[in-house]
């Protein structure tokens, strides 16, 4: 089963949400209060997910906000440099600066991430600065979960989603929780089932669902038929190394394995999950290839020091899911 999408569009994706800086930790296996190095990259789950459809051949477009100084100026040159659109990435003039997220790998199993996430610029995004021309020459907008967590962001994404809804642009949703972000769960939940009921596609962890429907162990047929009484005609559940499931609304259910790689950190792989996944929809293949496509660009992501500049080509992925075969 293949998914389908407007090809007469200019762009593939268009992403609107957070763009922001990682500092990763360069020494590894301990805590980040003996850490004294770090590299940085563009950070941000929507920010890395244009940049690794990018890498892998698809048009990218950005929506966002990035502060008027030397870290907004990085993100900006990064993106354009790899490749993605940058004419609509607005440049904050009240003074708010880009996010922070320093990593700590204390080994591949024990990772955290220590986040600056105070006036974050990319969370001031106003609704007048989301442009309708740009939205519908887009066959996708990437909505990521983060960007509702605070206004203006939150009234900005809801208004990207009308105009995708009304220009036939297919509404990506990835869940992308941030525990920090948000004020309470209930909170979370209450926007997240927002939106998950406007999208054509839900992508998160099995735990990201289990914060939307406000409970524990959730079910993938509950969420299931919750969602398919709305918008969405394809959700994907994924469960971590037991691998993912795509569920279409038509009925069919489709399964991939997770890949196991030499991991050296945890961050990152649900970022180039959704990016290999993505293009391998919008490129033609069916759905549990796309599955796979994720799978295996997570592990490759995960087995490497950052997240944006991990990204893999289309030729890694599909040398790993044949080495797997």
């Amino acid at each position: 089963m293949r998914y389908d999408f407007n090809t007469d569009r200019e762009f593939d994706i268009i992403a609107i949400g957070r763009a922001c800086i990682d500092l990763n930790a360069v020494e590894y296996n301990r805590p980040m209060e003996e850490t004294m190095t770090f590299t940085k990259y563009v950070g941000g789950s929507p920010a890395n997910i244009a940049i690794g459809c990018s890498k892998l051949g698809l048009k990218a477009g950005f929506i966002g906000k990035i502060s008027d100084d030397q870290h907004g100026r990085f993100i900006e040159q990064y993106m354009r440099n790899v490749g993605v659109d940058t004419s609509h990435m607005v440049v904050d003039q009240e003074g708010h600066k880009a996010g922070l997220a320093f990593t700590e790998i204390k080994s591949p199993e024990d990772c955290s991430i220590l986040m600056y996430r105070e006036n974050v610029a990319d969370l001031y995004l106003k609704p007048s600065e989301v442009d309708e021309e740009y939205i519908k020459r887009s066959k996708i907008l990437l909505v990521s979960g983060t960007a509702l967590s605070k206004s203006p962001s939150r009234e900005a994404v809801l208004k990207a989603i009308s105009l995708a809804k009304k220009h036939d642009v297919k509404v990506i949703f990835e869940l992308d929780y941030r525990p920090y972000t948000w004020i309470s769960t209930d909170e979370t939940s209450v926007y997240y089932s927002l939106v998950a009921e406007k999208a054509d596609v839900v992508i998160g962890t099995r735990d990201e669902y289990d914060i939307m429907e406000g409970t524990k162990d959730g079910k993938n047929e509950e969420t299931v038929r919750y969602l398919f009484q709305h918008s969405p005609d394809l959700i994907i559940i994924k469960h971590g190394v037991e691998g993912s499931y795509a569920y279409a609304k038509s009925g069919e259910t489709f399964q991939a394995n997770a890949y196991r790689t030499k991991v050296l950190k945890t961050f990152g792989a649900g970022d180039a999950y959704a990016s290999a996944f993505l293009y391998a929809l919008i490129t033609g293949k069916d759905i549990e290839t796309a599955l796979k496509y994720g799978s295996a660009s997570a592990a490759i992501v995960v087995s490497r020091h950052s997240s944006s500049d991990a990204m893999p080509k289309a030729e890694e992925i599909e040398q790993l899911i044949a080495e797997r075969s």
